[in-house]
Parts: C-alpha cells; sequence; structure tokens
C-alpha cells in the first residue's frame, strides 16, 4: 500500500470512490456548499493506493467560523474491499500530522463521534453548520491546545483577504 498525495491525474477516481462509498445525491450535503468554487488543501488530500487502484481517500478544505480559518475534513472513504484493515485511520492520523506541521490550528468535520472521537473529535456546540446539519454531528479537534477558544458562529466558505 502506497501513502501518496492526490494530483489532479487522480480527481476523478478519487470521486468514483465517493460515489461507490457514499449515497446518491452526497453531492446536495450542505458541506459541499461551502466547498463550491473552492480549491481543496491539495497537500492534505491523501489517497492510499495498492495494485488494484485506490484503496482509501481523504480530502480537506478550507473554511472559516467569525473570520477564523480552519480545516474541513471530508469526504474520507475506503473503498469496500479494504474496509475494517485501519486504512481509514491510518489517514486521518498522518492527515492531522501533516495539518499540525503546516501551521493549522483546528479541524472541523461533520460525522460520528463515537468513531471520530477516537482521534480526538468532540462535538461543538458553538459551531453552526448550515443547514440542515445535525448539530450532534458538528466535531471539532485542536490541533494547536486553546484554537477553538471563542471561536463560534456559523461556518462559512473560504475567503481569504485580498492583497492591497
Amino acid at each position: 500500500m502506497q501513502l501518496l498525495e492526490e494530483t489532479p491525474a487522480d480527481w476523478w477516481e478519487v470521486e468514483a470512490l465517493y460515489d461507490l462509498c457514499f449515497a446518491p445525491g452526497r453531492e446536495a450535503l450542505s458541506s459541499y456548499r461551502l466547498r463550491d468554487h473552492v480549491d481543496p488543501v491539495a497537500a492534505l488530500c491523501l489517497l492510499l493506493r495498492d495494485q488494484n487502484g485506490i484503496a482509501a481517500a481523504i480530502r480537506y478544505w478550507p473554511v472559516q467560523v467569525a473570520g477564523a480559518d480552519l480545516l474541513l475534513l471530508g469526504p474520507i472513504a475506503v473503498h469496500p474491499t479494504h474496509q475494517g484493515e485501519g486504512l481509514g485511520g491510518w489517514l486521518i492520523r498522518e492527515s492531522l500530522a501533516r495539518a499540525r506541521d503546516q501551521g493549522w490550528a483546528r479541524v472541523l468535520l461533520v460525522g460520528d463521534a463515537p468513531y471520530y472521537s477516537r482521534f480526538g473529535f468532540a462535538r461543538l456546540d458553538n459551531v453552526v453548520m448550515p443547514p440542515p446539519t445535525n448539530p450532534a454531528r458538528v466535531l471539532g479537534l485542536e490541533l494547536v491546545p486553546g484554537a477553538w477558544d471563542g471561536v463560534q458562529g456559523n461556518v462559512t466558505p473560504y475567503a481569504p483577504m485580498l492583497e492591497k
């Protein structure tokens, strides 16, 4: 199994994996509106490839809460023939370590707390994803101690400051 950064040539193969692993209409989810017209954080979009193709993939996107930059983790998927092998955990741990090394302070995701809590994610009561997101599934992780302190409000698309 090779751990690689996703390249533009991998895009459609990764999309096919997401189509295989998620329900039809996945792109109608509110988290996808936060990704519209925004490039993913390429250095954190990783995949695991074996002799048969992509076995697992993870992507990250920049978003903001009250002007604070953060990462939106997702989607992450593991091919059905590789589920239960720990590949998803491998991608999460590796990508979070890289995010920390690159200076990111906080990560957000929408997911199952019992699964993601083992990586340090916890419910964010004061961070609101666009509807119809279940608030109990809005989870965050501090890559820097105290990074979520005072960060509250609506999650909005990434809007970098324009240079003067």
